[in-house]
């Protein structure tokens, strides 16, 4: 089901680390003709009905509930549906998926998709080699294990053996490997484990020579990272204190009041050291990490999801850590972003958008660190955008840019800056990368639209020899070429006038006539959405001869700073128009037609597909909306919801408030008064361990929407509402459930959309 590779910072409401956008389907709003695969394989016509009359749940309305939000009274009649483990909660739930599930699941192909999806699959997936002390490791899928599994090498072209199987530690594959980092000596990796897609992980310590754990488990660990000193003792991570109730994912309680503690490896979590604490600032977050000489500790705080402020400690190498640490302030203000990339002595590299948009590398000198003393290493590009630096080699920097929403890869000199090589590149992303400071070897792993991806090895010692392709990942897909689909680059005019960015991929045909057509977007907090491998997009193209559209809409750090800027806060309608601008160039450029139109989302994508069926229902013929934002007047008051507000604003502020209720999805439905404004096929998914973007925006979406069309004469699609058991957000999902979320879209796709089957 994934399509879009996306970065991420822990608390922004999307995917983690490099998460996958899933697929949609689309509606019709007349009685399409839909054509099924025959035994000869043939399509024919269909006799199943578009049109079911359906009986929604009836959602009580406890009209005692109301705010009051800057002199306007706003009820809050769902406000039930924000307990998850209320009894009428769970029946609402239930009685949705009675509806949802079988709609999907006794359609005729469902089970045809599903198979198709099983098969495409099952090939063998790869990551990058990853070397620590005296041993390599990589993951690997056999092609349908629930989780990757880690493997281990004494060299890098030798025998492999299981490292960490994460599919051993459940039968269902709902527990994930989500974090891991190696000591600096490589003989223990602390990694952290993940149960039915939650945030919350437990922290365990492996021995790399004989493979066994220690007896420790750390729990109460979200948003943190681990951060060994280099005696290679202990690490520093971050926990939330503990909390009345759930800390399972199902919860919706605030996360607050996050500390920074040292734990000693050997010992429980109970003696575990607590170093750093803001207790007057309970939104702070702590991104450690332990400098490459080992000298300084530096925090860089968040607050929101974007902007941190700099910290930093001496640390003693060889001294043990026994209460908390001195901290010393570097940058005071939330202004700009400041990554630590590597340290020579005091003068400490950071990559920054401080008077910077597309960002720069600079040097700060602990020693005098004040900003009028700051260096420029690389200068910001006027056009492309540093996407991130890493240091390897002792004194190289490796620079990832983005150029018009592709890839470039290249290296600099750590002491002067100076170009040292580029790295050839087709269209494409590169989507995981290893190298340390330590090591001469890098790998990187190039994936494009029709590539599943090609790992790369170069060694700086041998600078006159070119990267070598070292490991081909190859799909399954009998008949596939990748000269038989072609994948173009646009650039429309949304309604002010911006130009913005789309890819369209399609089968090669000699004239162009309307097709299916699913359009994603995003949309926010600075995430680009880069060109990368899809399978079940393929399978789109493949079975159905659909169309797939990427439009880079602002609110993402495509094009830096100012197209993040051009799409948050007072300017979040600019992302809405970008979008319904996109599919309106769509269909007037005979890519598509409305009724074959579906538009998908994810997170705050899909309080964007959310946002665009009230605003333009005439516009599209279906929509898939994943564990959107929907409720954008108490979005901040769940999980890491606050940390939010950096790209919607503060309901709390009146600006921002008013600008809020006027997109909000749950505040914004209407009952359809004409057939042009009814609501476009509609699947709302989520899921009940989802502590990111909680089920309850969802749900009360859901309750509000079908409550609209009940009585309408001209709302004829269905609008449904499916809640997954025993998942989350997206991140760590085991591949069982990937394909039964992805059928689910797809099917719904079929039965919503006038698509001929043509190849199943």
């Amino acid at each position: 089901m994934q399509i879009i590779t996306m970065r991420y910072f822990s608390s922004r409401p999307q995917l983690k680390i490099f998460v996958r956008a899933l697929y949609l389907g689309t509606a019709s709003k007349n009685k399409p003709i839909i054509k099924n695969i025959g035994m000869s394989g043939v399509p024919q016509k269909s006799s199943e009905s578009m049109k079911e009359n359906f009986v929604y749940p009836v959602a009580r309305k406890d009209l005692s509930i109301e705010d009051n939000f800057h002199g306007s009274k706003i009820k809050d009649v769902y406000r039930w549906l924000e307990d998850p483990d209320a009894p009428e909660t769970q029946e609402y739930v239930n009685n949705q998926n009675n509806i949802s599930q079988p709609f999907l699941e006794s359609c005729e192909l469902w089970k045809k998709i599903n198979n198709k999806l099983t098969k495409l699959w099952n090939y063998p997936k790869y990551g990058c080699p990853m070397q620590y002390g005296k041993y390599y490791y990589y993951f690997m899928n056999t092609g349908l294990q629930n989780q990757s599994v880690m493997y281990q090498q004494d060299s890098l072209h030798g025998e492999s053996k299981v490292f960490l199987d994460p599919n051993s530690l459940s039968e269902d594959g709902t527990v994930a490997l989500s974090q891991k980092e190696f000591s600096d000596d490589g003989k223990f990796m602390a990694y952290g484990l993940s149960e039915s897609g939650s945030d919350w992980i437990k922290i365990r310590i492996r021995n790399t020579e004989t493979g066994k754990d220690f007896d420790e488990v750390l729990e109460k660990v979200k948003f943190s990272e681990i951060s060994w000193t280099k005696d290679n003792k202990g690490f520093f991570y971050g926990r939330y204190p503990d909390q009345d109730g759930k800390t399972d994912g199902s919860e919706t309680k605030q996360n607050e009041n996050q500390k920074l503690y040292y734990h000693l490896v050997g010992e429980s979590q109970s003696k575990d050291v607590l170093v750093v604490q803001f207790n007057e600032e309970p939104s702070w977050r702590f991104q450690s990490v332990v400098s490459d000489c080992g000298k300084y500790l530096i925090l860089a705080i968040v607050k929101d999801c974007r902007d941190n402020i700099i910290y930093y400690a001496d640390l003693k190498p060889g001294e043990p850590i026994v209460s908390e640490l001195d901290v010393k302030i570097i940058v005071d203000k939330f202004e700009s972003d400041y990554d630590y990339v590597t340290n020579v002595g005091s003068k400490v590299y950071f990559r920054t958008n401080k008077n910077a948009p597309n960002y720069r590398v600079i040097i700060i000198d602990f020693e005098n660190p004040a900003e009028e003393n700051w260096e420029t290493l690389i200068p910001e590009h006027e056009k492309d955008v540093l996407d991130w630096v890493k240091c390897v080699n002792e004194d190289k920097l490796l620079l990832c840019y983005i150029r018009d929403v592709k890839t470039i890869l290249q290296a600099n000199s750590l002491q002067t800056g100076a170009l040292i090589r580029q790295f050839d590149l087709d269209i494409g992303t590169i989507v995981g990368t290893s190298g340390k400071t330590k090591y001469s070897e890098i790998f990187y792993n190039f994936a494009s639209f029709l590539n599943p991806g090609t790992i790369y090895h170069y060694d700086f010692k041998y600078p006159d020899q070119p990267p070598k392709v070292f490991r081909e990942i190859k799909l399954n897909l009998d008949g596939f070429r990748q000269d038989n689909y072609a994948v173009e680059q646009i650039f429309y005019s949304s309604k002010d006038g911006t130009k913005v960015p789309m890819f369209i991929i399609q089968k090669k045909r000699a004239v162009r006539e309307p097709r299916p057509c699913l359009l994603y977007g995003y949309g926010g907090f600075n995430i680009s959405m880069l060109p990368t491998f899809g399978l079940t997009g393929l399978m789109f193209v493949d079975t159905f001869d659909g169309v797939l559209a990427y439009p880079n809409i602002r609110g993402g750090g495509e094009y830096g700073e100012k197209w993040h800027n051009g799409g948050r806060l007072l300017n979040k309608q600019n992302v809405f128009d970008d979008f319904q601008c996109a599919a309106e160039y769509l269909i007037e450029n005979k890519f598509t037609t409305k009724d074959r139109l579906a538009i998908q989302g994810g997170s705050n994508g899909g309080l964007l597909v959310g946002a665009c069926i009230n605003q333009r229902p005439d516009l599209f013929g279906a929509a898939i909306a994943q564990v959107g934002v929907m409720d954008m007047l108490r979005f901040h008051k769940f999980t890491i919801g606050h940390a939010w507000c950096s790209d919607y604003g503060n309901p709390s502020d009146k600006e921002h408030f008013d600008n809020l209720y006027k997109f909000s999805p749950l505040h914004n439905i209407h009952s359809p008064q004409s057939a042009s404004k009814e609501y476009p096929s509609t699947l709302i998914l989520t899921a009940d361990h989802d502590d990111r973007v909680s089920p309850l925006h969802s749900l009360k979406f859901a309750a509000a929407l079908q409550d609209a069309v009940r009585n309408s004469e001209f709302q004829k699609n269905p609008l449904l509402l499916r809640v997954y058991k025993k998942a989350g957000h997206g991140a760590g999902k085991p591949t069982s459930k990937r394909i039964e979320e992805a059928t689910d879209i797809l099917t719904f796709m079929y039965k919503s959309l006038k698509m001929d089957v043509i190849n199943l």
